[in-house]
């Protein structure tokens, strides 16, 4: 299989490089007006025997380069591709089709299988969603939704409750939050005084989630033990994050209505289909064993 795959690049090098060697030719020859004529996808480029390449053939290819070809004149691309067109062919005639490999054949099924389904998933989107369909979309995912809490805090952490008790001692003293958090708190917030800014419901670890939600603001609480140690939390305010507007969330709504109807366009064709998935026999990691393609 390495030795296909390798072959396969020597052959798509040494086109590329034949193409680019006669489009070098081409480019260094005067160039002749050519009279205008009207050219559509179906326009026939280049003929061998009864097989012929078209302008849409052409198109599809020049798609796809990559953009260091992007800088080329257009009649040095266009000969180029359509010489890179017909050797691909000449080459693929020398092939059998028996003789392909196993795991080409078996690549090209599915790849063909992959475009195709692609095109019908594009083709059924195209005509996209209409503003009622977002509306109710938007209604579901956010009409029985109440506003969320969002909490300022900040905290002091240390590595023990008897150090967090002499932090509130201390605060109860007069001390300076910000002040005491700089000096003593271990934290990465400690040197901008603990300061961990806004944050909604479950952003922190549950205990401290719980303590917060527990106090007023410009409130201390008492020590809280979490897996990263001891922490005096300040609550500075609260405020009500309000719920996103419709034009938002639009590409995000969108988005999962595609989802949905593809996912509903996918069960109808299993259903109609009457597929059968036959794994029953199969051990897992023969996923892994690549002997079983004999090329």
């Amino acid at each position: 299989m390495k030795s296909t795959l390798a072959i396969g690049a020597l052959i798509a090098a040494a086109i590329t490089f034949a193409a680019e060697l006669r489009a070098q030719e081409a480019a260094s020859e005067p160039t002749e007006t050519v009279s205008e004529t009207e050219v559509t996808a179906d326009t026939v480029v280049a003929r061998i025997g009864d097989e012929e390449f078209t302008m849409g053939h052409v198109l599809v290819v020049r798609r796809a380069l990559p953009e260091q070809y992007a800088g080329l004149p257009d009649d040095v691309l266009l000969t180029g591709i359509v010489d890179q067109l017909v050797d691909q062919y000449l080459l693929s005639t020398e092939l059998d089709e028996a003789d392909i490999p196993t795991s080409l054949r078996l690549r090209l099924e599915n790849e063909r299988n992959a475009m195709l389904a692609s095109s019908v998933i594009s083709s059924f989107l195209a005509e996209g969603f209409s503003d009622e369909e977002v509306q109710a979309a938007y209604d579901q995912a956010f009409g029985d939704q109440e506003p969320e809490t969002e909490y300022s805090a900040a905290h002091i952490l240390v590595e023990t409750e008897e150090e967090a008790q002499e932090v509130i001692a201390e605060l109860e003293g007069g001390a300076d939050f910000a002040e005491l958090a700089a000096d003593r708190s271990t934290g990465p917030s400690g040197p901008n005084g603990g300061d961990l800014g806004w944050f909604g419901s479950g952003a922190m670890v549950p205990e401290f989630d719980a303590a917060v939600k527990e106090l007023e603001a410009g409130n201390i609480s008492a020590p809280i033990k979490t897996e990263f140690g001891w922490h005096v939390i300040k609550l500075n305010e609260t405020r009500e994050k309000p719920l996103p507007e419709l034009e938002a969330v639009r590409g995000q709504l969108i988005n999962e209505l595609s989802q949905t109807a593809v996912a509903d366009k996918i069960t109808g064709l299993r259903e109609a289909a009457g597929v059968e998935i036959l794994l029953d026999d199969i051990p897992p990691d023969a996923l892994r064993n690549d002997e079983l393609l004999q090329d």
